[in-house]
């Protein structure tokens, strides 16, 4: 029987926060799978300044389970991946950002040229305002996202985590101290154990708003 792939609007339906998962492993190729999708999501100025630290030993996830409180995604599922965001990656190297796009077709030497030097000033002036860190937290949230819904297509629960003292984190996977890094969200990936009911949504008149916010 040819089995039913989700379209995108599908696994926004049906995805679910599930905090309870079975035993069984994640397939090497369904994670690598959730991995270069979440590398496609978009992120300002094209800077990449995220990234994803898998945690898949026993050692690792009782690291995060102390460092979540205590709660179950931890201790159960297969996998966690801890999305850190980059602040200051803008100070470093992108030549392979920018050659892999002229290569690409995507930019010429002029566009990189002048993109290169908007983007430094642009982040600058994050610098000047303290907004270096929300920006690239907001890069990695849209990674994450990307990977629920991924993985909500391949058959895969996730659980997006909240209540983590971030420099418990941040020692469980190796960057204790690193005040240039920020922990921006910790998503489990497995299987469920039970599928919970969808508790609803407000309706959308609730939350849409046309041209002026009405709260």
């Amino acid at each position: 029987m040819t089995q039913h792939i989700l379209s995108v609007a599908e696994s926004i339906r049906t995805r679910r926060t599930v905090r309870h998962y079975r035993q069984d492993p994640v397939p090497a190729a369904h994670l690598d799978a959730l991995l270069d999708l979440a590398n496609e999501a978009p992120t300002s100025w094209n800077l990449q300044d995220r990234a994803i630290v898998v945690v898949s030993s026993a050692e690792g996830r009782a690291a995060l389970t102390l460092a979540t409180g205590g709660q179950p995604q931890p201790q159960e599922a297969p996998v966690m991946l801890v999305f850190v965001a980059e602040p200051g990656s803008w100070r470093q190297d992108h030549s392979d950002v920018h050659e892999q796009a002229m290569r690409l077709g995507a930019w010429n030497a002029e566009f990189s040229t002048g993109f290169g030097a908007a983007s430094e000033a642009f982040q600058l002036g994050l610098e000047q305002r303290g907004l270096l860190r929300e920006y690239a937290v907001k890069d990695a949230m849209i990674a994450a996202s990307f990977v629920m819904l991924a993985a909500t297509e391949l058959g895969l629960a996730t659980s997006p985590m909240n209540g983590w003292d971030e420099d418990a984190v941040k020692k469980a996977i190796g960057v204790d101290g690193r005040e240039d890094l920020a922990i921006a969200l910790l998503v489990s990936v497995g299987y469920a154990a039970a599928e919970p009911r969808h508790p609803g949504r407000r309706d959308r008149s609730r939350v849409v708003h046309l041209e002026r916010y009405r709260g």
